[in-house]
């Protein structure tokens, strides 16, 4: 399914397959999910896009194919693509331990071809060896709304109770973990979706109002998923003195102005751009141990656009995958 202009479907197309490059493997995709990040490309919110460009960056599949050089992989292993596809490895953060703010990345799905087709090719450095025997469809969330979500998760810092702003993929991943870790979760929805708080509520949410509703109690940190700027001040007013908002998404509208008086006592906001391979390699485990199960709707890859619709009109609870 292949983007080629803002305002414009996703167009079904046959293509050859791709052969990797020195470093990179071919992989027949068996699942890729569907992200808010891809909406804000296909909706022309993250700007510079490769075009044409295949979207995708919640790949599970199989190595079908090795390129030159490639060592430590067998043909039908299983993997998984994340957004950060690439980083350079020699400028100032990459030198610094902070290979997600590289300055010559590449973004699978954004600037690199993704995972909304049959077949895909990664570089071998920045993919994750998966379960062999889970299912695919499962895994595939994991990717990036369970790797932001737990990125998101540690820059908030330590926390007896956490508020989540937005429902969807990520914070009902993340909800999870926080419960089992101890931590009172707190769900704030769109004013009224009533299915939605249900939803959080199910997953082990000590509250779920709406995004406007004041907190019940004093928040250590928020989460911020939904990329609406003006949750930034409301969170602000839910966070104790010395609490973190930390606003998790690639793409958010402008945030409002603000009283000091809701920043004042040391309350901070954060931003998470991105990942690194050291997120996987703390996050999978982790979500393993915490007995993480996603809430997946599948569709054909060919249904990619009805993915992308429903996404956007907020009809999902859980997270769209496509499925070759």
């Amino acid at each position: 399914m292949v983007f080629e202009k803002s305002g414009q479907p996703l167009r079904l197309t046959e293509m050859d397959l791709p052969e990797p490059a020195e470093g990179q493997v071919r992989i027949r995709i068996e699942a890729c999910g569907v992200c808010r990040t891809d909406l804000h490309i296909v909706d022309g919110e993250l700007e510079h896009p490769k075009l044409p460009l295949i979207p995708g960056h919640e790949i599970v599949g199989r190595v079908d194919a090795l390129g030159p050089g490639v060592t430590g992989l067998e043909p039908g292993q299983r993997v998984g693509v994340p957004w950060l596809g690439h980083a350079c490895g020699h400028c100032y953060y990459c030198d610094h331990g902070r290979e997600n703010l590289c300055d010559d990345p590449l973004f699978t799905g954004y600037t690199f071809d993704g995972g909304f087709a049959d077949y895909c090719l990664a570089h071998t450095d920045f993919i994750f060896a998966l379960p062999e025997d889970a299912d695919p469809v499962a895994l595939a969330p994991l990717l990036c709304a369970g790797l932001i979500g737990y990125r998101s998760f540690v820059r908030a810092g330590k926390v007896e109770r956490l508020g989540l702003y937005g429902f969807g993929a990520a914070a009902h991943i993340l909800c999870q973990i926080a419960n089992w870790q101890g931590i009172e979760v707190y769900a704030f929805t769109r004013d009224g979706d009533a299915q939605a708080q249900d939803f959080a509520r199910r997953l082990g949410a000590k509250w779920a109002g709406g995004s406007s509703d004041p907190s019940p109690v004093e928040l250590d940190a928020a989460i911020l998923f939904a990329p609406i700027g003006a949750l930034v001040p409301l969170a602000l007013k839910a966070v104790r003195k010395g609490g973190r908002v930390v606003c998790g998404g690639i793409h958010m509208s402008d945030i409002p102005s603000f009283h000091y008086a809701d920043l004042w006592g040391e309350r901070e906001i954060l931003s998470v751009a991105n990942l690194t391979r050291a997120d996987g390699e703390a996050f999978f485990p982790l979500a393993q141990k915490a007995g993480v199960k996603t809430e997946t709707i599948p569709y054909p890859l060919e249904r990619a656009n009805e993915a992308l619709d429903d996404l956007r009109a907020g009809r999902l609870q859980g997270a769209a995958v496509l499925v070759p």
